[in-house]
C-alpha cells in the first residue's frame, strides 16, 4: 500500500470538514502523530490488500508487521470473503467487472486538491460497488450518507463513468471487530445533487479555512479538538447551571446536561492528557500545577524467587488458579472451534440499564423489565 501525502480535504476527514468547515485548516497547525490504533489499522489494511490480491490471483508479497495476530488474520479473511461474495453477485449481471484494490481516487473537480484511496472498487455496468474495510473497534461506522464513501464514488465516477453505464453507487462498510456490516445505495443523479448543493460550497469554505466552528461528534478525531476554543465554550456552557444539586435543576436542565455529559467528560480527559503530555515532553509549566510522581502499588521484583522463598519458609498456599477470559479463550481456539466446543456454555446476561440518546439503535427498555432483569443479574 503506497504512502502518499494527506490532502487538506481528505475523504477520511470529510465528516469533520463538512460539519465544521474551518477545522481542516486548523488541523494543519497540529502534528499528525500516528496513534497505536492507526498503525494497527494500517497493518491490517496492508494484510487485507495482500490477501485480496492473492485471492484474485494477482502478485503480492505478504507484509510483515508487529501487529500480526490470529484476530487480524480472521478479520482480513472475512473481508476478502465479503469482497469475493460481492464480486460473485456482480458477475451474475456483468460478465467482466473490473476490480481495483487500494485505488487512488481524485475528486478534485469538486473538492480543491481532493483525493483519497479506495480499499476496493468493483466497476460494472449500472452499479459501481465501493467497499471499505474498517479495522477499528471504537466507533461504529455506517455506510448511509457516509461522506467518505460518497467522495470515493465521485472519484471512481470520474475515472469510469465514460466507460461504463453507471446509474447507481453501492457503498459497503465491513467492520469485523464490531461484527458490523453496513450497505447503502444512491442513484448517481442524487449523488450529483448532493455534490452541487452541499459538498462544493462547504469544500470551498473549508479549503479557505472559513465558515463557522461547529463542535459535535465529528470532533472525536480532530487533531485541533483539544485546543479548539469553540469546543471549549460549548462544554463550559454547562457552567450556567452553577453546579446546582440535581434536585434543584428542572427537567429541561437535566436533559441539556445529559445530552452533553458523555462528550464533556471525554473532553475533560483530553484536556488533562494534553496538559500532562506537554509537561512531560516539552517541559511546559502550567500555572498552579506541578508534575509529581503518582501513587503506585508494591510489586514483587522476581516472582520465581518469591515463590521459592515462601515455600522454603513453609508457606504452600500461595497460588491462585482461574480460567483465562472468554475473549482470550476465543482467540486461543478461533471463533469456529470456540463455538463448537464452548458455544453451549456461553450466555450473555442483560446489560446494566443506561440512558442513551433516542437515535440509539438499541430497543427501548420498559422500566419494569429493566428493573427485574438488572436485579436478577446482580443476584446471580
Amino acid at each position: 500500500m503506497p504512502k502518499s501525502k494527506h490532502a487538506v480535504l481528505s475523504a477520511s476527514s470529510s465528516h469533520r470538514w463538512l460539519s465544521c468547515t474551518p477545522s481542516a485548516r486548523l488541523e494543519q497547525e497540529f502534528s499528525d502523530s500516528c496513534s497505536e490504533a492507526a498503525a494497527e489499522g494500517t497493518a491490517a489494511h496492508a494484510l487485507a490488500e495482500h490477501k485480496l490480491k492473492r485471492a484474485l490471483k494477482r502478485r503480492s508479497q505478504k507484509p510483515i508487521s508487529p501487529y500480526d495476530c490470529d484476530e487480524m488474520d480472521e478479520c482480513t479473511d472475512g473481508y476478502v470473503q465479503f469482497v469475493l461474495e460481492t464480486l460473485s453477485d456482480v458477475k451474475k449481471s456483468c460478465a467482466d467487472p473490473l476490480v481495483l484494490i487500494e485505488q487512488r481516487l481524485d475528486f478534485s473537480d469538486f473538492v480543491p486538491d481532493g483525493f483519497g484511496t479506495g480499499d476496493c472498487l468493483i466497476v460494472a455496468d449500472h452499479t459501481l460497488h465501493i467497499i471499505d474495510f474498517k479495522y477499528g473497534r471504537g466507533v461504529l461506522v455506517d455506510a448511509e450518507n457516509n461522506p467518505q464513501m460518497m467522495l470515493y464514488a465521485l472519484g471512481a465516477l470520474r475515472l469510469f463513468d465514460s466507460l461504463y453505464d453507471i446509474t447507481e453507487v453501492s457503498m459497503s462498510i465491513y467492520q469485523p471487530r464490531r461484527e458490523h456490516y453496513s450497505s447503502w445505495s444512491i442513484p448517481v443523479p442524487e449523488l450529483m445533487t448532493w455534490t452541487e448543493t452541499t459538498l462544493k460550497p462547504k469544500a470551498a469554505l473549508a479549503f479557505q479555512g472559513e465558515g463557522e466552528f461547529c463542535p459535535g461528534a465529528w470532533c472525536t478525531f480532530c487533531r485541533a479538538a483539544v485546543r479548539c476554543r469553540a469546543r471549549a465554550e460549548e462544554k463550559l456552557a454547562l457552567a450556567k447551571y452553577e453546579f446546582a444539586p440535581p434536585p434543584l435543576l428542572t427537567d429541561k436542565d437535566i436533559e441539556d446536561v445529559l445530552a452533553k455529559l458523555g462528550d464533556l467528560t471525554k473532553w475533560a480527559k483530553e484536556i488533562a492528557d494534553y496538559a500532562l503530555d506537554a509537561a512531560l515532553r516539552q517541559g511546559k509549566k502550567w500555572r498552579g500545577f506541578k508534575l509529581v510522581e503518582g501513587r503506585s502499588n508494591r510489586k514483587f521484583s522476581d516472582e520465581t524467587a518469591v515463590a521459592e522463598a515462601a515455600k522454603n519458609a513453609g508457606f504452600i498456599d500461595i497460588y491462585k488458579t482461574s480460567l483465562i477470559t472468554l475473549t482470550e479463550m476465543e482467540k486461543l481456539m478461533g471463533k469456529k472451534e470456540f463455538q463448537n466446543i464452548l458455544g453451549d456454555l456461553v450466555y450473555k446476561p442483560p446489560g446494566k440499564p443506561t440512558l442513551v440518546p433516542e437515535n440509539d439503535k438499541r430497543p427501548e427498555l420498559h422500566i419494569s423489565d429493566a428493573k427485574n432483569d438488572f436485579r436478577e443479574n446482580m443476584e446471580d
